[in-house]
């Protein structure tokens, strides 16, 4: 009976009071964090269990991320949403976010949507916009239901400006608004007379100097410049300022050669020089291009979009096309300005989560360890979360190097059946709207996409395997 005689070496799997005891008694003990797939729901984990190693969920897989990596997104332009999305109908409002109903959206979608009305012109009161849309005469359809995303609120109207990308490997388009700058601004549910002088001067004036500059300009690859801002500090979501410097770097001749008016010019550089978020909105359409590449691959689980409503949380799958699986939006921990604590807070919002569905923003926080101050923790935090998003994805992203990681590729092609497997749940670095309309950002911080979202991915996705 050596055992007996020998030292003790155990691995502990569970509970990590069972290695403690054992460490008491004078043995040895290394603890093994481990969780039952699927959070212990048996069902999905049978389910999980039929997708891993299957030869042709495998070959699925690489053909969609093999998609993701090859898309190289160009910034075309700048064109009227009515003009440049197509099935954009003449009074309909799109929105971030699975679909929802106007009486279970929240303050700020609200808000954003009766601001929207009253920049296109279709009500003259707050009143008379809300029940435009509770009579059915204004439609609201999700952004990513017409190739376009929006942040927070995600509101596009009919006559608003959107930038143009396309997929210069596959030809397909993707659009998202403009960004207006911090403080009161449509996306948080703003709608007062401030924030529709503003929409008018970017649908008339900034749109007009934009679209004489890119006559001279060409269009504009985006790929390396955003490559370069993560080797400057940004993750391209939560921070902006580099690429954002970047864009201006690449506009600025083009803006000076144009045909606008050295008056009109300034103005735009001042608004653009003044507002580090002005590239978020570019950066999201080009991840939708990235990730819509790998759409529509049968039995892949490559996760294409995540994105927020303010109510629910909505992922979808490369395997099963625009069906979005849902579940309760979280609340974001993080920083709140001054007067403002979490039970103010609206759920997570917006689609800016494309960015870390296609390697970026928190997948790749170890490129900007100044987000932490924005969103709070730690700049080793920002490290940690971005080696903890490599256990759920399906490879590295070497055209987005990560300097203080040893330039290795971003994480990125975030695998559902990983998720339920691993119980690590997607990180998202996000602002935080009040749940009020039109008081605006309230906060930053750092929120999960929610396990249940993909576990009903994974469950859709085995039945559509045939029969053991």
């Amino acid at each position: 009976m050596t055992l007996f005689k020998e030292d003790l070496y155990v691995l502990n799997v569970g509970l990590a009071s069972f290695a403690d005891a054992i460490v008491d008694a004078g043995g040895n003990a290394t603890r093994i964090e481990w969780t039952p797939p699927a959070g212990g729901d048996a069902a999905v984990g049978r389910a999980l269990a039929r997708l891993v190693n299957h030869k042709d969920v495998e070959a699925a897989n690489s053909k969609a991320y093999a998609a993701y990596l090859s898309s190289q997104p160009i910034l075309e332009g700048i064109e009227l949403a009515k003009t440049a999305i197509p099935g954009m109908g003449a009074r309909t409002i799109l929105h971030a976010g699975p679909p929802i109903p106007w009486d279970r959206m929240c303050g700020p979608m609200q808000g954003a949507i009766a601001g929207a009305i009253l920049s296109e012109g279709w009500a003259q009161n707050d009143a008379n916009a809300r029940r435009l849309v509770e009579s059915g005469a204004v439609r609201c359809e999700p952004c990513h239901d017409h190739g376009a995303v929006g942040p927070m609120a995600g509101i596009i109207g009919p006559s608003m400006p959107v930038w143009i990308v396309r997929d210069a490997e596959r030809g397909h388009r993707t659009y998202s608004n403009l960004n207006e700058g911090l403080g009161k601004a449509l996306r948080f549910g703003a709608n007062g007379d401030t924030v529709l002088a503003r929409l008018e001067w970017m649908r008339t004036k900034l749109r007009e100097v934009l679209a004489a500059a890119f006559e001279v300009s060409g269009p504009i690859e985006l790929k390396p410049l955003m490559a370069q801002a993560l080797q400057m500090g940004d993750e391209v979501h939560n921070r902006n300022a580099a690429a954002t410097s970047l864009l201006l770097k690449k506009l600025a001749p083009a803006l000076l050669r144009s045909k606008a008016s050295r008056s009109d010019v300034a103005e735009v550089v001042e608004f653009i020089a003044g507002n580090d978020h002005f590239f978020l909105n570019i950066s999201m359409a080009a991840c939708k291009a990235m990730t819509d590449a790998a759409r529509n691959v049968p039995l892949s689980t490559m996760v294409t979009a995540m994105a927020r409503n303010g109510v629910e949380f909505g992922v979808r799958v490369s395997g099963s096309g625009s069906r979005w699986f849902t579940a309760p939006a979280p609340l974001v921990e993080g920083l709140y300005f001054p007067g403002y604590s979490i039970a103010d807070a609206a759920p997570d919002l917006g689609d800016s989560a494309i960015t870390e569905t296609a390697g970026l923003g928190g997948f790749a926080m170890a490129a900007a360890p100044a987000i932490v101050k924005f969103v709070g923790g730690a700049p080793e935090d920002a490290i940690a979360n971005t080696a903890q998003m490599g256990h759920i994805t399906l490879g590295r992203n070497n055209a987005f190097t990560l300097p203080s990681m040893g330039f290795v590729g971003t994480p990125s092609g975030i695998d559902a059946r990983r998720v339920v497997d691993t119980g690590i749940c997607p990180v998202i670095n996000t602002g935080i709207a009040h749940r009020d309309a039109g008081v605006g950002q309230i906060g930053a911080g750092i929120t999960r996409a929610p396990l249940a979202c993909f576990s009903k991915a994974i469950s859709a996705l085995a039945a559509e395997l045939p029969p053991d």
